[in-house]
């Protein structure tokens, strides 16, 4: 199976890349998927929620797993099937192939949550130690860590390598949580651990205990945080929301008229304040459901229905969003003329032969850059020869001329930035840019 416990690597949903400064010495590059290796075995943890032997552990534990064999405390070893899982929320369901039981189990805490500052203790089995319980207080509630559709418990009871899957009792012995992640710069731990909340572990494996396929809304949209200097740039004070970064090619936001650009601050009458405040809010609706989102569009709200689609899996919706032709390495040979730098950066028009050697799709418009001037904040904030610049504050870019409009206009207006929509590797994303001087 695969490794038990991330060190929280894992990439940012809804980010869809990252800028980053370039580095001497040359460029990033991926690690390739080398030959299939020998088998390997994994360990972790979990807990009976029902006498008839149903167990909950977390996805990554038993993930691509071939056989499971479950250890109880007295060092009975019991054959286990996965009845369901989710991806989403990391959460699986087994159930012993020994129908030996009753077997002792535990309940989901319904009746009232731990404040913050309040004892929880976290049994687990650490580094293949075997039952282990340890003790720490709730830290916060409603972390997000990257994931998806959970608001996590943080909790600084000691947890550490096979803790994952594990549960969190409250000091009445009740579930309050599922282990599932470590905040850790050296593997090890630290004192900061997460849990899934037990309302969301209790849904989740009802419905999978029942058969169902777990299934969320989709509206087939890439977002990212609009953040305050995004705001800022768009003259929008401390507005808060998420901005539209892509949109799948025929996917509901697009045929109900959704545009790249666009800052949902609501849905159906509810504040989005985050990009994962979008993801789950979107999440909680079913497939055919109307979606009414609040947008700020040009710095003018409107609002447009949306008819949600189905989710898809996590391995589907990685397809998707490789479907774009990457820029890898920054593209060589020559280029048509650049015009003289805005923003730290000399622009030249997207020809024929330009989107050739970028091995762009025919549906990006926009303009290439040609150099970064690396002491600008374009520069520093990881702009690079090859992207292509498509938006600026909402207008669309397809020379250098559009781009210092929009610059100027911004000064005028006595803004300090300009938000841009940047192309790479198949995406776009927004990145907010000071304007020098």
């Amino acid at each position: 199976t695969r490794g038990d416990l991330s060190r929280m690597q894992r990439q940012i949903p809804g980010r869809p890349f990252e800028f980053r400064p370039p580095t001497p010495g040359g460029d990033e590059d991926g690690e390739g998927e080398g030959p299939r290796g020998p088998r390997r075995q994994s360990a972790g943890s979990g807990f009976f929620i029902s006498a008839d032997g149903c167990i909950v552990t977390n996805n990554h534990v038993i993930e691509n797993a071939e056989s499971i064999k479950v250890v109880l405390k007295d060092e009975t070893e019991l054959d286990a099937e996965v009845v369901g899982r989710d991806e989403g929320t990391d959460l699986a369901v087994l159930r012993v192939k020994d129908r030996r039981g009753p077997f002792p189990f535990v309940s989901f805490e319904d009746a009232g949550k731990p404040r913050v500052g309040d004892w929880v203790f976290t049994v687990g089995n650490p580094f293949g130690l075997g039952g282990t319980a340890t003790a720490g207080i709730v830290s916060a509630y409603g972390r997000d860590i990257g994931e998806t559709f959970v608001d996590y418990i943080q909790i600084d009871a000691p947890i550490n390598r096979g803790n994952s899957g594990g549960p969190t009792f409250d000091v009445f012995g009740r579930v309050i949580g599922v282990n599932t992640a470590i905040f850790s710069p050296s593997g090890g731990s630290v004192g900061i651990g997460f849990a899934i909340p037990a309302e969301v572990a209790d849904n989740v494996t009802k419905q999978l205990i029942n058969g169902c396929k777990i299934e969320r809304g989709y509206i087939g949209a890439t977002i990212q945080n609009f953040t305050a200097e995004m705001a800022e740039a768009q003259g929008l004070a401390d507005q808060k929301g998420a901005i539209v970064a892509d949109l799948a090619p025929g996917g509901p936001s697009q045929r109900a008229g959704v545009m790249i650009g666009d800052v949902v601050v609501g849905v159906n009458g509810v504040a989005v304040k985050s990009s994962s405040d979008l993801t789950r809010q979107v999440a909680r609706v079913r497939g055919g459901d109307t979606l009414r989102l609040d947008i700020i569009r040009e710095g003018k709200r409107r609002m447009v229905e949306v008819r949600s689609g189905v989710r898809p899996s996590e391995r589907e919706l990685a397809q998707v969003d490789g479907h774009g032709g990457g820029l890898g390495r920054p593209p060589s040979g020559g280029s048509t003329a650049a015009s003289a730098p805005v923003l730290g950066m000399a622009l030249s028009p997207l020809d024929s032969a330009a989107r050739t050697r970028l091995n762009l799709p025919p549906e990006v418009r926009g303009a290439v850059v040609d150099t970064v001037d690396q002491s600008s904040d374009a520069g520093a904030k990881g702009m690079r020869r090859g992207d292509v610049i498509t938006l600026a504050n909402s207008r669309p870019v397809t020379s250098s001329a559009d781009l210092a409009a929009v610059v100027e206009a911004a000064k005028k207006a006595g803004r300090t930035s300009v938000l841009v929509g940047v192309y790479r590797n198949g995406r776009t994303a927004f990145l907010p840019l000071k304007i020098a001087g």
